[in-house]
């Protein structure tokens, strides 16, 4: 794996497992994932916030386990904190994480591949007798298919070498064994396969959001598709993944009213501690 450039090695995060502790008593991982959309011109505000419902897919670098995907794995030579989603690089949330970046990306031909860090909140609320709702926030970054070039490919863009300074500064060392062999395109793939044939499907549907009486692909795009394989080419090009570095980490237990509290955490990360403050939720 490439070279980061952390200050200091990051700490094992004291609330990890608390938090997927409470998401295996979810009967699905949901959480609303927010962030910022470029504004209209004229609006009294730069961005506008943007929300909506996506699934956990376990934490960067620990592919959850799944006996349906014959994708090469990568070894466990790292662990992390960090959250990762899917989404089709089509959909709105590639371009705002992109567009409210440090890169103000401003056209969605700057979107197509790794980069991002624009800022972002993630909520889950666990309900049933635990009743608590775990919030952070971040910046969100995308894993893109040009994340691993090879050939004349092999340049990486600045969002591919963002991507892996970002990401790399928060990933420890947990087996030194071939963690030079770690592969970021592996990982990607990987994560292509933990999902069913037609949850990749919705990767060849009609562009998200375009209205219907509009052309399109429909020689390669339609609904309800299923795909069986790892290399569809047209599934593959669509595909991301989303990955959330938190800066900040809210715990806020309301399972007895006469005892509420909120636990925070920070990251700070020239020491690459967690701090922890109690507070009233």
């Amino acid at each position: 794996m490439a070279s980061t450039s952390s200050s200091a090695a990051p700490q094992a995060a004291p609330w990890k497992a608390s938090f997927l502790e409470h998401l295996n008593q979810m009967d699905s991982p949901e959480f609303v994932f927010s962030s910022l959309s470029p504004a209209p011109k004229n609006s009294p505000s730069d961005y506008l916030p943007r929300a909506r419902y996506c699934i956990f897919r376990g934490f960067w670098a620990e592919l959850p386990e799944n006996k349906h995907n014959d994708a090469p794995k990568n070894e466990r030579n790292y662990e992390s904190e960090m959250p990762t989603f899917t989404t089709d690089v089509r959909m709105n949330k590639p371009f705002e994480v992109f567009a409210s970046s440090s890169g103000h990306a401003n056209d969605r031909s700057q979107t197509q591949g790794s980069g991002g860090g624009g800022p972002c909140e993630a909520v889950w609320w666990v309900k049933g007798d635990t009743k608590v709702q775990w919030r952070m926030q971040g910046e969100a970054f995308i894993v893109g298919p040009d994340v691993e070039g090879e050939g004349e490919q092999s340049k990486e863009s600045s969002g591919v070498r963002t991507v892996k300074s970002e990401l790399g500064s928060r990933m420890r060392v947990v087996k030194e064994d071939g963690k030079d062999e770690w592969s970021w395109k592996k990982e990607l793939v990987g994560h292509f396969g933990n999902m069913s044939p037609g949850m990749r499907g919705s990767f060849r549907a009609p562009p998200p959001g375009q209205p219907v009486d509009q052309p399109y692909d429909d020689k390669n795009l339609k609904l309800g598709e299923k795909v069986d394989t790892l290399d569809d080419p047209v599934a593959r090009q669509n595909f991301r993944v989303v990955v959330i570095k938190p800066e900040m980490v809210e715990s806020t237990d309301l399972s007895d009213p006469t005892k509420a509290r909120r636990q925070q955490y920070r990251f700070d990360g020239s020491s690459g501690q967690w701090s922890h403050v109690e507070t009233w939720p």
